[in-house]
């Protein structure tokens, strides 16, 4: 399937084009917080302490006269950085533990399987608040902490994606010619399972800006750095929400919301698109 096609039946599937309009506004509006925000991000009007949503602040002020709508802004940046960076290092050791898992088997198998199904019966978030507190709560910590809690169900996907292929006749061939195993990883098995890992890592971008959300909520993760965790944070430890300040407590969990929507929708929506054939039995060949 060439890049063109991929690209149009991609467009052409409505959670994928829904999925990707979110993400298009996320991401821009991450890339230009210094130009799109009303106020810098921790510019304070003291003259309007936790005043409601009024036409000089669209989406009201915190506890300290801060904007609402340009912590909101500031705060994508944070939360999507987490999000990307954790998911990069979730997917590098899941892919890698399921392949090896998956082509070598045996004992291998047997041994990274046990540790993979060890991190997915413990809740990730409560594994996080676990080490965060051991390790300490910086901001590299908690996109190291997410990152190396997530890798299971990439893990375990790729595996089983690898006990398919390897059992392939190309493969099998492959090992007749003489061809080694780093060789039949990369040209056979690799290419292969990358569609899924495409497909999952959308799903644990959105479940990586989930966790670090809720960290900061918690008051595990950093709370000095500005993200849609940190603004609920602040808005529950202040009272607001409790009290009814809707303008505080609402928009930046409805931002979570919509960006956890993005990329599950996106996620989805991959799935669909690169892995029918996966279910069909067709595969890519390597020359």
């Amino acid at each position: 399937m060439s890049a063109h096609s991929t690209l149009r039946r991609y467009l052409g599937n409505r959670k994928g084009s829904l999925g990707l309009a979110i993400l298009v506004v996320l991401v821009f509006m991450a890339v230009l917080a210094p130009v799109i925000s009303p106020y810098k991000a921790t510019q304070i009007d003291p003259t309007a302490i936790l005043q409601p949503p009024s036409p000089k602040h669209l989406l009201g002020t915190n506890e300290v006269g801060e904007d609402i709508l340009s912590l909101i802004i500031w705060g994508s940046r944070i939360s999507l950085l987490v999000g990307f960076l954790a998911t990069f290092v979730a997917v590098l050791v899941g892919t890698a533990v399921g392949v090896v898992a998956g082509y070598i088997g045996g004992f291998t198998d047997e041994a990274l399987m046990r540790i993979t199904d060890f991190f997915l019966v413990i809740p990730a978030v409560v594994l996080a608040i676990v080490v965060a507190a051991l390790l300490g709560n910086t901001l590299l910590n908690v996109i190291l902490i997410i990152g190396l809690l997530s890798w299971p169900s990439t893990a375990r996907v790729v595996r089983s994606a690898t006990l398919v292929y390897k059992q392939m006749p190309f493969v099998e061939a492959s090992k007749c010619a003489g061809a080694g195993t780093a060789y039949i990883l990369r040209r056979h098995i690799l290419p292969n399972v990358l569609p899924l890992v495409y497909a999952n890592t959308s799903l644990t971008i959105a479940n990586s800006i989930f966790t670090q959300a809720a960290l900061v909520f918690l008051g595990v993760g950093d709370i000095n750095d500005i993200s849609w965790g940190q603004i609920l944070h602040f808005a529950y430890a202040s009272g607001a929400i409790t009290a009814g300040d809707y303008w505080y407590a609402i928009p930046p969990g409805l931002m979570i919301v919509v960006a956890v929507l993005g990329f599950a929708l996106t996620g989805y929506a991959l799935d669909e698109v690169l892995n029918p054939k996966l279910k069909a039995g067709v595969v890519f060949e390597s020359a």
